[in-house]
């Protein structure tokens, strides 16, 4: 049986007034909440009372819930449309770090050649390299840092991308497309690569 098809019977037993269902749904995807509303908001305090406030919203629509998309892309939309209403209501914008530490960074294109030698200037060009991609994804326009972000970081494949964002596959590729290029273009120099070749 499949996540998707698990976590259906789940939805399925807490639309039939089965409270430890959720409890079991929040318990599976709490810590991807999290991390997720993490790239989003940096106060910890505020990450926690917006995961929080994800899954009341999620319990609460859950009736309305049937099953068109999988239920972790159908949390992640209301997670990030309620962190992005909250720094709306707060006159902020998305925070100009993303967290990305080296670890992450095999998921950018190139990453795992950061791994060869752990010698103090390879350390130190991690470092240099994840600064980097902090303020090119910092610099991206927020339909394109969520998409990557969805992608590289949470691992989501572009369907369940197109869910989470409302758009449509080939808007989902465009967007991951030219993020990948900017973040790209800012490590170029850092890498010694050319325009026309991939490290």
């Amino acid at each position: 049986m499949s996540d998707r098809e698990i976590d259906q019977q789940l939805v399925e037993r807490v639309q039939s007034g089965d409270k430890q269902a959720f409890g079991m749904l929040v318990s599976k995807y709490q810590r991807k909440l999290y991390r997720l509303l993490s790239r989003l908001v940096r106060d910890p305090a505020e990450v926690e009372d917006l995961a929080q406030e994800t899954f009341i919203k999620a319990y609460r629509a859950l009736g309305s819930f049937r099953g068109e998309s999988a239920f972790y892309t159908w949390l992640y939309r209301i997670g990030i449309n309620t962190a992005k209403n909250h720094l709306a209501a707060q006159g902020r914008r998305v925070p100009a770090s993303t967290g990305l530490d080296s670890s992450e960074m095999e998921n950018v294109e190139g990453g795992e050649r950061l791994h060869d030698l752990d010698t103090p200037e390879r350390q130190m060009m991690t470092r240099q390299i994840a600064r980097t991609v902090d303020e090119a994804m910092a610099d991206l326009p927020a339909e394109l840092r969520e998409a990557i972000t969805l992608r590289e970081l949470e691992g989501l494949s572009y369907e369940d991308i197109s869910g989470v964002m409302g758009c449509p596959i080939g808007t989902v590729r465009s967007r991951i497309f030219r993020a990948r290029e900017a973040i790209a273009a800012r490590l170029r120099p850092l890498l010694g690569t050319r325009a026309d070749e991939r490290w």
